[in-house]
C-alpha cells in the first residue's frame, strides 16, 4: 500500500511538474511576442511543440505568428518560407485536434496571407477553399465569437471586392462581438484573440456601408 501511495505520489509531482514548465514556456514565448521579437516566439512555440506532442495549442501558435509576419511580406521566398512553416504545424495542430473551429480559422488566414500577396494567382484557388473553411467552422461552432467574426470579415472583403453592400455582415460583426463578452477559452494559453479587432470593425461599418 505504501508502495502504491509513493508511485502516486511520484507521478503526480511529475505531472505537475511538466505542467509548470509547459505554463512558463508558454508564458515566455508570449512575452517574446508582446516584445514584437516574432523569430524567438515562433521557436520557443516550436520546442514547446516539440514536447507537448498531444497538445495542439503551441503548434497553432507558431502557425498564427508566421502567417500574421506574413501580411504585407513582399518577399516571395520569405512568405513562402513564413507559410510554409504555418501549414507544416496548422496541419500538426489538425491531426492533433482534427474538425476544430479554430484550427480551421488558422487555416483561411494561410490562405489569406496568399491571396492578399498576390490576388491574381492565388484569389480564385484560396477563395474557394476559404469559402468552404468558414462555413464548416460555423457549422461546427456557430456560436464561437472568432469563428463568426472570422467569417463576417472574410464575406465584407468579398462584398467589397464584388461592389456590393457590406451592411448585412455588421450585423455578424455585432453578433461576434456579443458572443465574445460570454466565450470562456479553455485555458489561459487557448486562442482568446479578436475582439478588439471586432470592435474596430463594427465601429467603422456604419461608415463603410455608406460609401459602399
Amino acid at each position: 500500500m505504501k508502495n502504491l501511495i509513493l508511485v502516486t505520489l511520484l507521478l503526480f509531482s511529475a505531472v505537475t511538474s511538466a505542467q509548470d514548465q509547459y505554463s512558463k514556456g508558454m508564458q515566455k514565448a508570449f512575452e517574446l511576442w508582446g516584445e514584437n521579437k516574432t523569430t524567438e516566439a515562433s521557436n520557443l512555440f516550436e520546442r514547446i511543440a516539440s514536447v507537448e506532442m498531444d497538445n495542439w495549442v503551441p503548434a497553432y501558435y507558431v502557425a498564427q505568428i508566421n502567417t500574421i509576419i506574413s501580411f504585407g511580406e513582399q518577399d516571395k521566398e520569405k512568405l513562402t518560407q513564413q507559410l510554409g512553416k504555418a501549414k507544416e504545424f496548422i496541419d500538426i495542430a489538425n491531426a492533433i485536434s482534427p474538425d476544430n473551429p479554430e484550427i480551421l480559422i488558422q487555416q483561411a488566414m494561410i490562405n489569406t496571407a496568399w491571396i492578399a500577396f498576390d490576388g491574381a494567382t492565388y484569389g480564385m484557388e484560396y477563395s474557394a477553399k476559404n469559402v468552404a473553411i468558414y462555413s464548416k467552422a460555423l457549422e461546427i461552432a456557430p456560436d464561437n465569437p472568432r469563428v463568426v467574426f472570422s467569417k463576417a470579415e472574410w464575406d465584407m472583403g468579398a462584398a467589397r471586392y464584388f461592389g456590393k453592400d457590406i451592411s448585412p455582415y455588421c450585423k455578424d460583426v455585432e453578433r461576434a462581438l456579443e458572443l465574445f463578452v460570454n466565450f470562456k477559452p479553455a485555458s489561459d494559453f487557448h486562442p482568446n484573440w479578436g475582439m478588439d479587432r471586432a470592435q474596430m470593425v463594427l465601429d467603422n461599418c456604419g461608415e463603410q456601408a455608406q460609401e459602399d
